[in-house]
């Protein structure tokens, strides 16, 4: 729901403010003040083109905004977490429009593209006006609302389901016959899967390699280091480290009873000595492993540099042929089982072509009972609200698709005459930007609460009528407006009367400038201003009655629906 719209540099407004709350909010002013720059600044926040035209003269850019409330627009809070724009329940659309014709456009404070922008408002406002902004000329949105008005949510899942399961299996088919003969590719990769299952490529067996390389390219020095080691740590050529450690206790023990401390010493060198002779262990039997082999390392050195030859034929590391190894023999899996694949193909596409054509023609029958319903209490609305002889209807026509569609076998059109004796043309041709509104709200109450959209604006809906037919448009707008929000700009008192919320638009100059303000009015003020309305610019006694008794009577028809 649409809770603020604020405007500043925007034509001939200055800057407005305005708060939105449920139900119907009127918008009036005499011809010319600038009641439809509203409309047109939704329309800009829903992504329209716009250029330096629309920035208030002398002003560097024009700033719109426009804040929501998702409570009751669970798709589009969907489509902000998806693009990760979401700011808890609420959402800001912001559109900053330069004198030298550059725009750019926001939501929840980060930039966005213009298409984003559309995408979004798509799901939060519906303009039905007499521009190209209009929303029901749209197919896709003229399908979709007959799709609420059948209430067909499970017929669609089961197409769209089934759709999507065809068109796997053809994606998967034509990649297989996109293949042709695959004998040269299974030859190659079996030659080298051949190559990398000669070696041992684990990443344990890779480092024990090297290290045993390493190990024997330096065996002479190993062995020569760990002799000398061995030597001066317990030769008997000359006073080794192990042989002054046992002198050096025996000394001290004899020493001992004299200073105490001295048995400390002797406990750290015979902890010495243990280590020592540990070390002496160990390194006898490294100094016997040792054993400088040529053959033995040019055997290790060929296979070492064959890993290196294969990881750089495969362009990865050593350590990952391995898993270059584990994807080869699965392509090659794949590629043997492509023939027996393709058969098995054909029969399950077969399935799924039934499956699916099952459940279009269900999805089928369900939009054709709705569209004759929604094409007869459509026409029935049309003739209310002055277009007598009037006619709606909703054709189907077959989709041609070679593909399973998931949206179904049909596609719709919204059809309209407006005029006794004419044929019926698509909605987005009709030529009265008057009737196309009407029209608009002829669809949107006979489809009532059913459009996902939450907030609906109508400009000028009441253009070319008067009387009794004002009145009912007033009252279906009311109706609308108590399942969803509805905004109307009109200049007809009838319908100002049954709004909710009431705001006047004027212009006056100011500082040599016509200038537009936005002023929401209270009780009193809504009177004054059904009393002009009703009277022009003498506003009489009789004009105030006339006025109260219009607000009055919208009130107690509010008070008196069940």
């Amino acid at each position: 729901m649409l809770r603020h719209l604020a405007i500043k540099d925007f034509a001939v407004v200055r800057a407005a403010e305005l708060e939105f709350g449920a139900g119907m909010t009127v918008i009036s002013g005499e011809t010319g003040a600038g009641k439809s720059l509203l409309v047109d600044a939704l329309g800009f926040l829903c992504g329209l083109r716009a250029d330096s035209g629309v920035v208030r003269h002398g002003a560097e850019r024009a700033e719109l905004s426009a804040e929501f409330d998702l409570a009751d627009a669970t798709p589009a809070l969907g489509w902000l977490r998806e693009h990760e724009l979401d700011d808890a329940s609420d959402c800001q659309l912001r559109r900053v429009i330069r004198a030298d014709g550059g725009s750019r456009a926001f939501i929840n404070g980060r930039s966005v593209t213009l298409a984003q922008l559309a995408e979004l408002a798509a799901l939060l406002v519906e303009i039905h006006g007499q521009h190209e902004h209009q929303a029901l000329l749209s197919r896709p949105s003229q399908l979709q609302l007959l799709d609420a008005y059948a209430r067909n949510d499970g017929e669609r899942a089961t197409v769209r389901s089934a759709a999507d399961g065809w068109n796997a299996l053809l994606q998967e088919r034509d990649e297989l016959s996109r293949q042709g003969d695959v004998s040269d590719r299974i030859n190659y990769l079996e030659h080298q899967h051949g190559e990398l299952q000669r070696e041992e490529l684990g990443a344990a067996a890779i480092e024990a390699l090297s290290a045993s390389h390493r190990r024997q390219a330096n065996a002479s020095g190993l062995i020569d280091a760990c002799n000398a080691a061995f030597a001066r740590l317990a030769g008997d050529d000359a006073p080794s480290a192990s042989r002054q450690l046992l002198q050096s206790r025996a000394e001290l023990a004899r020493l001992a009873e004299h200073e105490p401390r001295l048995q400390q010493v002797d406990a750290l060198l015979d902890s010495a000595t243990i280590q020592l002779d540990e070390a002496l262990v160990v390194l006898d039997r490294v100094r016997d492993d040792l054993d400088a082999d040529p053959a033995q390392f040019i055997e290790l050195e060929r296979r070492l540099t064959r890993i290196h030859d294969l990881a750089r034929k495969h362009r990865v590391t050593p350590e990952q042929l391995g898993a270059r190894r584990d994807a080869i023999a699965v392509e090659l899996d794949s590629l043997r089982g492509a023939g027996e694949r393709l058969l098995g193909l054909s029969a399950e596409l077969l399935a799924a072509t039934e499956a699916w054509r099952t459940a279009a023609a269900a999805l089928a029958k369900t939009r054709k009972l709705a569209a004759a319903r929604l094409s007869k209490a459509t026409t029935a609305l049309i003739a209310e609200l002055g277009m007598g002889g009037g006619i709606f209807q909703v054709a189907i026509e077959p989709n041609d698709s070679e593909r399973a569609d998931p949206l179904g076998s049909e596609r719709v059109e919204f059809l309209v005459s407006a005029n006794a004796g004419q044929p019926p043309r698509a909605l987005r041709k009709v030529a009265s930007g008057g009737e196309l509104s009407r029209i608009s709200l002829a669809i949107e109450v006979a489809a009532l609460g059913l459009d996902a959209v939450p907030t609906m604006v109508f400009d000028e809906v009441d253009s070319g009528i008067g009387g009794a037919v004002s009145d009912i448009v007033g009252r279906k707008l009311r109706a609308l407006g108590e399942k969803r929000q509805v905004l109307c700009v009109t200049h007809l008192p009838q319908v100002a009367a049954q709004g909710h919320a009431h705001y006047r638009v004027s212009k006056a100059p100011v500082d040599g400038m016509t200038q537009s303000s936005v002023e929401s009015l209270g009780a009193g003020q809504r009177t004054e201003e059904l009393a002009r309305m009703l009277g022009g610019v003498e506003v009489g006694k009789e004009a105030r009655a006339a006025a109260k008794k219009l607000l009055d009577d919208a009130a107690k028809s509010t008070a008196a629906r069940p």
